[in-house]
């Protein structure tokens, strides 16, 4: 326990019988129970689970017999910590790849109620830089800002970042089991604290990179989440500020998307053709390709500012 809270945590596990071990022998004394899914695993990792589970009564054991993905890994894992008698579930993955001693950094902001939800943030630290690859360090910050738009949560940062925890109470009240089943689960399950106006803080916590091995494709994962954030975004600006209430922020979003998605590209394929087959360049054509990008931008600024300013009270505070 942690000030008085249960805590659970949840591991998902996929072929992961090299680091399976390390993560569950090495899980914190604050930690009540230990919920490892083994999603349909090929390799030895059900076997190292079971030698985990008789030395340590807190382990708890859930096989599925095909692989379901690890969104579908976590909403198993999610489901039996609801039903169970924890405070907060963490989420800790079978890789070894989050740091044990983070733990309780990560579960406090929940434990004395100073948050709903904590993401881990791995981009705090000095020296991200060097031990973070380069290419994950720049998709981070580039899915940073989309996640951004997708969840309402402006200021959260390696949205990535698989190390969390929530409380259970917050659990209870999201459809949980309609999160998404692959990669992207991440901003989903923001989304949906978003839409149900829950508190979410960040946390630092060390980004580890030994000898795990990355099963994300990088050009499918990049599309598909690229494509679910698209649909996050227009959902959230629907939901919260078109049916549950009205916000003049639609009009500035719509106002943006029409300008730079339509109006703006039109006019710059129309500049550049004008300009590479009459040698010159058109300045009306010009002048108003400047002005509709321009209202694209401000419009876009000016949605963004008010969408920052609504959501600034679901902004949670470190324990």
């Amino acid at each position: 326990m942690l000030d008085g809270k249960r805590i659970c945590v949840v591991v998902p596990a996929y072929n992961e019988e090299r680091l399976i071990a390390r993560t569950l022998t090495t899980m914190p004394d604050i930690v009540d129970r230990v919920i490892v899914v083994n999603d349909g695993s090929k390799d030895a990792t059900a076997e190292r689970i079971a030698e985990c589970v008789s030395r340590d009564a807190r382990i708890v054991a859930i096989h599925q017999e095909k692989n379901q993905g690890l969104g579908q890994a976590l909403i198993t894992g999610y489901l039996a910590a609801r039903d169970s008698d924890a405070d907060i579930v963490a989420i800790m993955a079978g890789d070894a790849q989050m740091a044990p001693t983070d733990l309780a950094a990560v579960v406090r902001p929940i434990a004395v109620g100073a948050a709903d939800y904590v993401k881990g943030n791995r981009l705090l630290r000095a020296d991200v830089v060097e031990r973070m690859p380069f290419y994950r360090f720049i998709g981070n910050n580039v899915l940073t800002l989309l996640t951004k738009f997708a969840t309402g949560y402006w200021r959260i940062i390696d949205p990535q970042c698989g190390y969390t925890a929530i409380s259970v109470a917050a659990l209870r009240r999201i459809p949980i089991e309609d999160m998404i089943k692959g990669y992207g689960y991440n901003a989903h399950i923001l989304h949906m604290l978003n839409l149900a106006n829950f508190r979410v803080v960040d946390v630092e916590v060390e980004p580890v990179y030994r000898d795990e091995v990355s099963k994300i494709k990088l050009k499918s994962y990049v599309w598909n989440v690229s494509r679910l954030l698209t649909r996050l975004t227009v959902s959230r600006i629907f939901r919260k500020y078109m049916l549950r209430q009205f916000h003049p922020l639609v009009f500035f979003y719509l106002f943006a998307a029409f300008q730079g998605l339509l109006i703006t590209p039109v006019l710059l394929v129309r500049f550049l053709y004008l300009y590479f087959t009459v040698g010159e360049a058109p300045q009306t054509t010009l002048i108003l390709l400047t002005f509709c990008s321009s209202m694209a931008f401000f419009s876009l600024f000016f949605a963004m500012w008010m969408d920052m300013e609504d959501n600034r009270a679901l902004e949670g505070r470190p324990a």
